[in-house]
């Protein structure tokens, strides 16, 4: 709005949001001030936007991909120094940059003249700190230095040694930082902000959990991650269930991570108790042998336990997948509306015949030893079980550390995200088989598009609502479980979970699960046209970006959909697909010039790339390049910023007028 177009109407309407905003901008001078630093700031380029999906654990290549914004920074290195440099000299700057403590250490053993090294690369770490903070207000940038260095840092990033005048001031900083003996720390501090600023904001589309063995550390680097959001992802909520204290959860986070022999997240990151399912585990199923097709699957030779440890884990996973039938056939008992009766299969077996009768069909079972079942009550548990199960849920409800991350990914995270024209969000939308948005029930409500996943956002939440009454928290509590592996979750989205009868069936036409038609018709532009209608995505530019289904390369599937309008972008983290999919998954950026998807090789190890130099190989295929370089007046964040340069032209005029004093 322009302050020649503002009545006296205007000014009267909005007079007592006006006197507030004249708390922080009492005078005419303040005001004006503020316009001019909010419309330059429209004039700046578009920040850089780093999407990562399906981390699952995989601390390590996080923290890699995290630390070089998937090429970015070499991008911007190759930019600046592709013409003075060579290869080598481009890829140990870039690993100082990665990983600047390290590098450093191992500069100080091999380098005879560190003075030289120290003058060489603080002048070009400078020239890369001013090309990623060029796209930032002074004030941003000031914001995000160092409390040691700021100062320093700022002289030096706003004053060139090429100018003729400043050369000695330049110099003689840069000399004085070497002779005091603070290089080192100066450098880890230019290095940590080029990573800093090289990205502006992180969206995280899912299953940050599972399989790998740093969900908990990936989390704590997000907890004091600069700028991120999270669009749950369908393992984030069986851990995020599990930390509601829905017991079915429990079950399922402890069978997936003793089927992977992953305990570390369980045991050293949130400090679960497994002694009392170790000592029940051997009491009830003391054969381990007996346990041989719960043996756990051992996807990296470098962490896999010896076989004596496998033969215990396998008995504790057998007596979890036991526990897990047994608690999910009594909420699908509790729970009619969520029409799962046929998952309840524990009823379905005869253990005389060692048989289960599956859609009319009768098939031998692989193992038909289960001392806790009672064929007349098979989803009741046993006093050890209830017992068991009541020591696993007390560990998980005080584990502070879990409830902590929980509450993080509550406050960074929803079922789905807009920003900036793109719609993200972990799995799927339901449709129909025409295409259409599907209605699924939700508390007697057919729900869908984006109804239904406001819905089922804020049920996740009542679950951590202290002051939801107990009927509507225990509900919600329970969802979490149709949200895992129910037939029209948004997080799932196919006909069944197989896991029964991947255990104890050979037949695999059992073992196949159908997807939902949104993965077959997400090809279809017109389906991603009314889906993002659905959720109000506008603009020329815009796209679906989501993950879950690893992107199967080798074959020749390619990530880019629908003509454009669908990316996705399943990280690929997980060395479990590694030799499905041919390749490490997908990153995705997003600068002031366009999308880059980042297709990656699997990463070797931070020690390789710090020795080495070795980056995870990628290789960059745009996506879609802009016209013009996006500004931020292009951005959502430009729309805020010209909603608050309306509201301050209404506040200049208020003072002007005299509706309001200086």
């Amino acid at each position: 709005m322009n302050k020649k177009h503002i009545s006296s109407k205007d000014i009267a309407a909005d007079l007592r949001y006006l006197r507030l905003l004249a708390r922080d901008f009492p005078t005419i001078s303040s005001v004006t001030t503020e316009i001019i630093n909010l419309e330059a700031i429209l004039h700046l380029p578009k920040p850089t936007e780093h999407f990562l999906a399906d981390l699952h654990g995989e601390n390590e290549a996080f923290q890699h991909v995290l630390r070089n914004a998937s090429g970015n920074i070499k991008r911007k290195v190759r930019d600046i120094f592709g013409n003075t440099l060579r290869e080598q000299e481009i890829r140990d700057l870039c690993t100082l940059i990665y990983y600047p403590k390290q590098k450093l250490e191992l500069v100080r053993q091999t380098d005879k003249n560190l003075s030289d090294y120290y003058q060489t690369t603080l002048n070009q770490l400078i020239a890369v700190c001013r090309n990623v903070s060029s796209k930032y207000t002074r004030s941003k940038v000031r914001k995000s230095l160092p409390e040691e260095f700021a100062y320093i840092i700022e002289e030096l990033l706003h004053e060139s040694s090429d100018d003729r005048n400043k050369q000695a001031y330049v110099s003689v900083i840069i000399q004085t930082i070497i002779g005091t003996g603070r290089a080192a720390g100066f450098v880890e501090a230019l290095c940590l902000l080029i990573q800093r600023l090289a990205i502006d904001r992180l969206h995280i589309l899912g299953d940050i959990f599972d399989r790998g063995t740093g969900a908990h550390l990936i989390l704590d680097t997000l907890s004091g991650y600069h700028h991120w959001d999270l669009q749950w992802g369908n393992h984030d909520i069986l851990w995020m269930g599990a930390a509601a204290g829905n017991l079915a959860c429990i079950a399922g986070v402890l069978r997936v991570s003793l089927r992977y022999a992953n305990t570390q997240t369980l045991e050293e990151g949130y400090g679960i108790n497994m002694l009392p399912l170790a000592t029940f585990a051997m009491e009830t199923y003391p054969d381990a042998d007996a346990c041989n097709i719960f043996m756990p699957k051992l996807e990296d030779p470098e962490r896999s336990p010896n076989e004596k440890t496998c033969r215990y884990l396998s008995q504790m996973h057998k007596a979890m997948a036991v526990i897990q039938f047994k608690l999910e056939g009594q909420l699908y008992k509790a729970h009619p509306e969520w029409g799962m009766d046929d998952r309840a299969l524990l009823e379905r077996m005869d253990l005389e015949k060692g048989t289960i009768t599956l859609e009319g069909k009768e098939y031998p079972l692989r193992d038909t030893f289960f001392p806790t079942i009672d064929p007349s009550d098979p989803y009741r548990l046993s006093p050890e079980e209830e017992d068991l199960m009541q020591r696993l849920q007390h560990s998980f409800l005080i584990s502070e550390h879990l409830q902590n991350h929980v509450r993080k990914m509550l406050r960074h995270g929803s079922m789905y995200g807009i920003y900036n024209e793109n719609l993200l969000f972990h799995a799927s939308v339901p449709l129909d088989e025409h295409g259409e948005l599907l209605a699924v029930d939700i508390d007697g409500t057919p729900l869908k598009g984006r109804e239904l996943l406001n819905a089922v956002d804020m049920t996740v939440r009542t679950a951590y609502d202290a002051a939801a009454d107990d009927e509507e928290r225990r509900k919600a509590t329970d969802f979490f479980w149709y949200l895992w592996c129910g037939p029209h979750s948004p997080l799932f989205d196919k006909s069944k979970m197989a896991t029964f009868e991947r255990y104890f069936i050979a037949d695999k036409e059992t073992h196949k699960e159908h997807k939902g038609y949104y993965y077959s018709l997400r090809d279809n532009a017109a389906v991603c046209d009314r889906i993002m209608d659905s959720f109000g995505v506008k603009g020329k530019h815009r796209h679906i970006i989501n993950g879950h289904v690893p992107v199967r390369a080798a074959n020749g599937e390619n990530p880019i959909k629908a003509d454009g309008k669908l990316m996705v972008i399943d990280g690929g983290f997980a060395k479990a697909y590694h030799d499905t999919t041919g390749i490490a998954g997908y990153t995705l950026v997003y600068h002031s010039r366009g999308f880059q998807l980042v297709q990656h090789a699997p990463f070797t190890s931070t020690e390789e790339a710090i020795l080495n130099g070795t980056d995870i190989r990628s290789t960059t295929q745009i996506v879609e390049m802009m016209g013009q370089r996006a500004m931020v007046n292009d951005t959502d964040k430009g729309a805020e910023l010209r909603e608050q340069i309306a509201d301050l032209e209404k506040l200049l005029v208020a003072y002007r007028r005299g509706f309001i004093k200086e």
